[in-house]
């Protein structure tokens, strides 16, 4: 959080919450999943649908910010030795927003539905007696409660339509799609006076779709929107401008990928490439300069706050060094210059990316290996499913920009994720949850995979005066239930375009 959005926030720390008012929440995603089973892994686009569902759905666990787990639907919970049972207490007399009861077969329902796909080269059996769920692995699971109380491991009833029913503290009231001159689609929430935990604070949620960046920072400043994502480019303007932004911890990862084969000496290839155009990358530049310093540059997968080790990665920008690889790899004698350009596909959206994918062109052409930036598709496959291994042998190979969000709170749920997104190779390792061997699969994963991490950044947030009580989680769930109205005007009202 910025200090001027801390300030403002304990100056009214004694002001008593008020009931009332509605919420408005502006999104750049278009189109919402609020459904947790069908979000993959690592998009970003699944980050707004993981938002909102916060509000829709429950938790078996939750942690607080001492980093110690608290009580959601579950009351308590035991393992065993091995890590393998777990076994949860349910809350009772919690109902659903239809005023059904939550039962133990449905949390048993909802867990074998989110696990077995991940898990089932390991097995997962869930089972359910009374006020009881246990949940039984083949291998360890010491990080069970990181993995449930972050990620897509909400609780839910699935109807015989298909829609979904939750305990949390709002339900989806009405949809309005884009249509003729309704630009964005729009969600009407509505607090669930059945919630366990109580009613929350505003009488509305109004969640705007598809809304443009700058257009967010205009609404934020007329106060017609009290919520808006603020786009690296536009934070500093807003913080010129006296508005409140909040910031997460860094939870976006842009990376480039080397994929394909290098010719005649195949992954030895892949390996010197991906080593010369890591040396010739100046990620300092395009963490302060490109993207005024609104990110970090990037030497690790997992983040630091995560992983707590990514200190130890180097990041070294060696453009001499590189430049020698380079002609000992595939340059023509005496030039150290590629033979064709290497196609660099930009599978991240936005203009945000297609800057980094500019930057990484003139880094390697600065070290003498061509790169031709190809414009983003229109229509293609999530940059987290398509292929990494897309060329074929002998062919030049590609390199793909990548954006990556962590979702969970386990290291190894995110390598798991990244691995699976890469496609592994029949034999590929068993993920395991031990400090030391998390480290030594980070680094396989690096070179062994053609992963070159870039910069990692926040998501920020953009507050309207009259919000209070804004309480987000570092790596950036939201407390919408928390939030409440004081009817304050922007600070900014009356500010024109």
């Amino acid at each position: 959080m910025t200090a001027a959005a801390g300030a403002d926030d304990r100056a009214v720390a004694a002001t008593q919450p008020r009931y009332g008012g509605t919420l408005v929440v502006e999104l750049h995603a278009p189109a919402l999943v609020l459904d947790p089973a069908k979000w993959k892994a690592g998009t970003p686009e699944s980050a707004a649908s993981e938002q909102i569902a916060s509000a829709v759905f429950d938790r078996l666990v939750t942690l607080d910010r001492f980093g110690r787990f608290q009580p959601g639907l579950a009351t308590d919970w035991s393992h065993d030795e091995g890590w393998r049972r777990w076994q949860f207490s349910l809350r009772t007399g919690v109902q659903f927003s239809d005023g059904s009861a939550l039962t133990a077969a449905e949390v048993a329902a909802a867990l074998q539905e989110l696990f077995a796909e991940r898990l089932s080269e390991k097995g997962v059996v869930t089972a359910a007696a009374g006020t009881r769920v246990i949940l039984q692995f083949s291998s360890p699971m010491p990080d069970l409660l990181e993995q449930l109380a972050s990620g897509r491991n909400f609780i839910f009833r699935r109807g015989a339509d298909g829609t979904l029913l939750g305990t949390g503290p709002f339900f989806v009231a009405e949809f309005a799609p884009a249509a003729g001159s309704v630009t964005t689609a729009r969600y009407k929430l509505l607090p669930n006076e059945k919630c366990w935990a109580g009613r929350p604070f505003v009488d509305e949620l109004d969640v705007h779709l598809g809304v443009p960046a700058l257009r967010q920072l205009f609404d934020l400043q007329l106060g017609k929107a009290d919520v808006v994502e603020l786009s690296a480019d536009l934070v500093r303007r807003a913080q010129q401008e006296n508005l409140r932004v909040w910031a997460s911890a860094p939870v976006l990862l842009y990376g480039l990928l080397v994929s394909g084969e290098t010719g005649p000496r195949g992954s030895t290839g892949k390996a010197d490439l991906r080593e010369a155009l890591s040396l010739a990358l100046d990620r300092a530049t395009m963490a302060n300069v490109l993207l005024q310093r609104q990110a970090e540059p990037a030497a690790s997968f997992l983040p630091q706050w995560l992983s707590g080790y990514a200190f130890v990665f180097g990041a070294e920008n060696n453009v001499e060094r590189a430049k020698e690889i380079g002609k000992k790899l595939l340059g023509a004698p005496g030039t150290g210059a590629m033979p064709q350009p290497l196609k660099l596909r930009v599978d991240a959206g936005g203009d945000l990316a297609k800057l980094i994918g500019e930057r990484v062109a003139i880094n390697a052409r600065q070290a003498g290996i061509s790169v031709q930036l190809q414009p983003r598709a229109v229509a293609r496959e999530s940059a987290s499913s398509a292929p990494a291994n897309s060329s074929k042998a002998g062919e030049t190979p590609a390199l793909r920009l990548i954006a990556w969000r962590y979702a969970s709170l386990s290291q190894r749920t995110e390598l798991d994720a990244i691995s699976a997104s890469l496609q592994p190779e029949t034999g590929d390792e068993t993920s395991t949850a031990d400090a030391e061997q998390v480290y030594a699969r980070e680094r396989r994963l690096l070179t062994e995979r053609g992963l070159i991490p870039l910069v990692v950044m926040p998501e920020y947030i953009g507050l309207s005066a009259g919000v209070r009580d804004w309480m987000a989680e570092r790596w950036g769930e939201w407390h919408l239930a928390d939030v409440w109205l004081d009817g304050k005007k922007s600070v900014a009202e009356g500010a024109q375009p």
